[in-house]
């Protein structure tokens, strides 16, 4: 009977490794995702979607070059925000939330940006594998660019627009508001922006090591849709 109880504990500790979900998000990027805060709209919609399909959620917060070659080695099991652009192979999400991503300069400027081809006149600074989330055209640009940078730290672009040190930054209107607070006594936050609406809406997805992962957390995914549960994450953060 011992021998029973032996391979009824190694049953029952392989089902709780195999629900453990190893997740790595971003760095600090709010209102999407406190860093070491537990919280933000992505990350509250993520984990909930996650828990809602009986997983144990493990977070793990990196850059987003960091987190690709991690889910490439199997380190973690699942990252967010990516999407079937990112240019690594995993199983994709539904998509769970949208960014809304522009071209920002300062207004003083006067810059014509009509096309996203026009970026490529001038510095521009973009969000870790920016290159190939927003497509095809923008991937195009920024590899036919010498000017064309990528930062690992969401709080450096607002610094480098308003410190003029870049001519363009492409940003989340939501993020790149919120880090002026963080900002405002090292650079000129008060300064005009001209908003180059250049991006629809970019849906964001998770990307999963093994495909029975992200089936079970589409599964979750679609119940906090459907319980109103994502609906109220949405409304905590609309003051962002």
């Amino acid at each position: 009977m011992k021998w029973l109880w032996g391979i009824g504990l190694l049953w029952f500790s392989a089902l709780a490794v195999a629900d453990t979900l190893r997740l790595g998000f971003g760095t600090h990027k709010p209102p999407y995702i406190f860093e070491g805060e537990a919280r933000g709209l992505e990350y509250d919609i993520v984990t909930a979607a996650a828990r809602n399909a009986g997983f144990t959620v493990q977070v793990h917060y990196m850059p987003l070059e960091r987190l690709h070659l991690m889910l490439r080695r199997g380190e973690i099991d699942g990252i967010a925000p990516t999407n079937e652009h990112s240019g690594i192979t995993a199983f994709y999400s539904n998509p769970h939330i949208y960014y809304q991503n522009a071209a920002v300069a300062l207004r003083e400027r006067n810059y014509d940006i009509r096309t996203i081809s026009d970026l490529g006149r001038y510095s521009v600074s973009a969000f870790q594998r920016a290159r190939f989330l927003l497509g095809s055209e923008f991937q195009q640009m920024a590899e036919g660019n010498p000017r064309y940078r990528e930062e690992a730290q969401q709080i450096a672009r607002n610094r480098l627009l308003y410190s003029g040190r870049i001519d363009v930054v492409i940003a989340d209107v939501r993020i790149l508001r919120y880090f002026n607070r963080e900002v405002y006594t090292q650079v000129d936050v008060s300064q005009p922006l001209t908003w180059y609406p250049l991006f629809a809406p970019t849906p964001y997805q998770v990307g999963f090591r093994l495909q029975a992962q992200r089936d079970q957390f589409n599964r979750g995914l679609t119940a906090i849709r459907v319980s109103g549960e994502y609906t109220a994450i949405e409304r905590k953060y609309a003051i962002y």
